[in-house]
């Protein structure tokens, strides 16, 4: 028996809880047996993606146009009529399933994630998780709305860093103040939302019977595979290992500069992405890899098929479906992502492309997030919802491999961006990104950490203000910030990860380290490295996730040898592009 639901999610995005509920009582009223659980898996995944699709296409509406009242309202409508009930009726499959005592084929990790979420779930929880969403939402709309007039011209907080990049330091210095004060006059309002979110957090991880919410997110995230503590070591292996060599990124910027000190606009004009380099020391012009969103689509298109002849077809699918958002513009939520359409089998990218160089790696690292999503919900292998999904940390490592994997296509003469010496110089900044974005990490991660096992003393902003620049002082060494004080420690007011994603940051930093591995492999040999890459990706969330490393030509790991190794690397390399500037 198969459930007769709309072919297309479209047709469902106005559906109230009355249209769902026939469809989730009849699976619930279904026999379940070996003989009939298949079918029953294959119509819960029908009706599952259904419903989490029209949740991904209406949250979508509402990023790309924050200022749309209809498109929020929209959502909003959902979260509070439909999302309560549907999470009901889910779990009660989830427990008609677990209680019937049935292993299907390679559900081992489905079923121990399956217990998890059932063992997590309360029902007073419901509206609450409507609540953190819309708490969610609201910091992304204060954030849409930072536009600013600069010269003459009015931009967003985005825009702004391509009026700046290549300018002279003065110049960079007034923009880049100039932008963090736009930013800072929402100190208080991005309070508000935090103090509520605190809050929202303590009860849910109360109704839940977890001692403090990292408990609570830690199973809710399906870490099973590694503790907090190992979270401590790998801040540890990074204050060793890759603070002193980010520190001599910092050195070397200043001493190309002729600085006796280096500020934050030596490095990054941007004042909200705080792992950037976008400043030449040389004082060159600024990288401009394209000047039309439609060179960014033509080249990433020729890239991807050099990668992998699949990849460049999956690409050119999506352009021709209109599956991706790349332009920056008024309104829209800052920032880039990737999410899926379940039901209809595809993935959709958001970005905000400005013609800035960083935005070729975006392109990269969200289209293998897409590349990702495409091949598990399309494989034969993978027929379940529940098997359809997969780890935070290893997705991550499916975006930034693939920065790495096109490296060799991104020269002109390889179809790409750039002539011998720009390549040289994005790859350079790339690969200083690496090393930054790993201590920076340590400070997020911490930060969260101390969050939730400091509850009440975290609810106070002023608290989390100080515990941020404790943390900052610890891992960013070799930036002056002086008289940058609220700058500095309101840097997590500008880490959207901490309002709608919390916990989700580790994930960055230990797929970064799967990422060099599997780049390390590519630089012996390019084609077994994209093949074992794309063997990790078709697994889904059929293995844990050191299994899912191993496929990939990586070693799950936090330990400071296997930083140093990556560190080593990564300073190898940049010694070989330098030779070509």
């Amino acid at each position: 028996m198969t459930l007769s639901t709309p072919k297309s999610a479209v047709d469902a995005l106005d559906w109230d809880w009355t249209k769902y509920e026939p469809f989730f009582t009849q699976l619930a009223e279904r026999d379940l047996n070996a003989s009939t659980v298949a079918d029953w898996l294959a119509d819960w995944t029908l009706l599952t993606s259904l419903v989490v699709e029209v949740s991904v296409r209406l949250n979508l509406a509402s990023d790309l146009h924050t200022d749309d009242d209809a498109a929020r309202a929209r959502f909003h409508k959902f979260l509070d009529e439909v999302f309560p009930p549907t999470a009901a009726a889910d779990q009660k499959l989830k427990q008609k399933l677990l209680v019937s005592g049935l292993e299907p084929d390679r559900f081992d990790v489905p079923l121990r994630n399956m217990r998890a979420e059932a063992d997590l779930f309360r029902e007073e929880n419901l509206p609450l998780l409507t609540e953190h969403t819309k708490l969610g939402q609201a910091y992304g709309q204060i954030l849409g709305k930072q536009a600013l007039t600069w010269e003459g011209k009015e931009l967003t907080v985005t825009q702004l860093v391509n009026e700046l990049t290549g300018a002279d330091r003065a110049t960079r210095e007034r923009g880049w103040l100039f932008g963090i004060n736009r930013v800072l006059e929402d100190r208080s309002v991005i309070n508000e939302v935090w103090v509520k979110l605190m809050d929202v957090r303590r009860k849910i991880a109360a109704n839940a019977g977890k001692k403090d919410y990292r408990e609570y997110a830690w199973q809710q995230r399906l870490r099973f595979d590694y503790t907090p503590q190992d979270c401590e070591t790998f801040h540890a292996s990074v204050e060793k290992v890759v603070v002193p060599a980010a520190k001599r990124v910092y050195e070397r910027h200043g001493k190309l500069m002729k600085l006796d000190t280096v500020r934050p606009w030596d490095i990054s004009v941007d004042a909200m992405r705080q792992t950037d380099i976008n400043v030449d020391p040389f004082g060159r012009p600024a990288l401009c890899p394209y000047d039309d969103v439609s060179v960014l689509e033509e080249k990433s298109s020729a890239i991807f098929r050099k990668v992998d002849p699949r990849l460049g077809d999956i690409f050119d699918m999506m352009r021709l479906e209109h599956l991706y958002d790349l332009a920056n513009y008024p309104g829209k939520t800052p920032g880039a992502y990737c999410t899926s359409f379940s039901l209809a089998k595809r993935p959709f990218v958001l970005m905000n492309a400005t013609g800035a160089a960083n935005d070729v790696n975006t392109m990269l690292h969200e289209m293998g997030h897409a590349f990702h999503t495409y091949q598990v919900l399309n494989s034969a292998e993978l027929p379940y919802s529940q098997m359809q999904d997969y780890p935070s940390e290893f997705a991550e490592v499916a975006s930034m491999s693939m920065e790495l994997l096109a490296s060799p296509y991104l020269p002109a003469d390889q179809g790409g961006f750039y002539t011998a010496e720009q390549m040289a110089r994005a790859a350079i900044i790339h690969l200083e990104q690496i090393l930054m974005l790993w201590a920076y990490i340590s400070v997020v991660d911490g930060f969260q950490h101390w969050v939730y096992t400091h509850h009440d003393t975290a609810s106070d902003p002023a608290n989390c203000d100080a515990k941020w620049g404790e943390l900052w002082d610890r891992f960013i060494v070799g930036v002056d910030w002086t008289g940058l004080q609220d700058a500095r420690v309101t840097g997590w007011h500008r880490k959207l990860h901490l309002f709608n994603y919390p916990f989700y940051y580790i994930d960055y930093g230990l797929a970064q380290l799967g990422a060099v591995q599997v780049w390390k492999n590519a630089l012996a040999d390019q084609k077994a490295a994209v093949t074992s890459y794309l063997k990790g990706l078709a697994l889904g969330y059929s293995v844990p996730i050191p299994e899912l490393y191993k496929a990939a030509g990586a070693k799950f790991a936090f330990d400071a040898d296997t930083f140093q190794m990556a560190v080593d690397l990564i300073e190898e390399q940049i010694a070989r592009h330098e030779a070509n500037l």
